[in-house]
């Protein structure tokens, strides 16, 4: 048993209950990991509309168990991810090891938990929402942390040539 923080009906801050969950442990192309630090976002507010809920979107993790036949990961390995399946308000976790990213050890858990649900916003924003190609410009309109994100993705995609230039107004 682990604890989690459910939600079982629809309220404030006040309907999150602290409680003891059964995770299991991994099956085949799984992971168990031991969430170190989770980040709270603005869209956990609105997904409160399911329940019971297990909250949270994304974290960063060391790896605890390894569900059988799997390789490219091990117990002790330190990984992020954002997304699918939600239940990062927890002491651990179970998730497929597809979504799991390897950290590098020079990156803080703080930095790692907090980026990677902005650096996926980033890159569906440049690459599937709008097109971006070459001759565009791309004006980054954001706060410090998502504005920085953008930057790098976006110095990824000038290199790549993908379009010519990129104003970042960060405040």
């Amino acid at each position: 048993m682990v604890k989690a923080i459910r939600v079982h009906e629809l309220g404030g801050p006040e309907v999150l209950k602290w409680e003891e969950v059964e995770i299991g442990g991994p099956k085949e192309g799984e992971i168990r990991v031991k969430n170190k630090a989770i980040g709270v976002n603005f869209i956990d507010g609105f997904i409160m509309r399911l329940c019971p809920l297990l909250q949270g979107w994304k974290q960063w993790e060391v790896v605890t168990a390894v569900g059988p036949g799997l390789t490219g990961r091990k117990v002790g390995n330190v990984v992020a991810y954002a997304g699918n399946p939600m239940g990062s308000y927890a002491e651990e976790q179970i998730l497929p090891a597809s979504v799991a990213v390897p950290v590098p050890s020079s990156i803080d858990f703080s930095v790692a938990a907090a980026v990677m649900l902005k650096g996926m916003t980033a890159q569906v924003l440049l690459r599937r929402v709008f097109k971006v190609e070459r001759g565009h410009t791309v004006l980054v309109l954001a706060l410090q942390w998502f504005c920085l994100i953008t930057a790098g993705v976006a110095k990824i995609e000038v290199g790549s040539k993908s379009f010519k230039h990129a104003v970042f107004v960060i405040f």
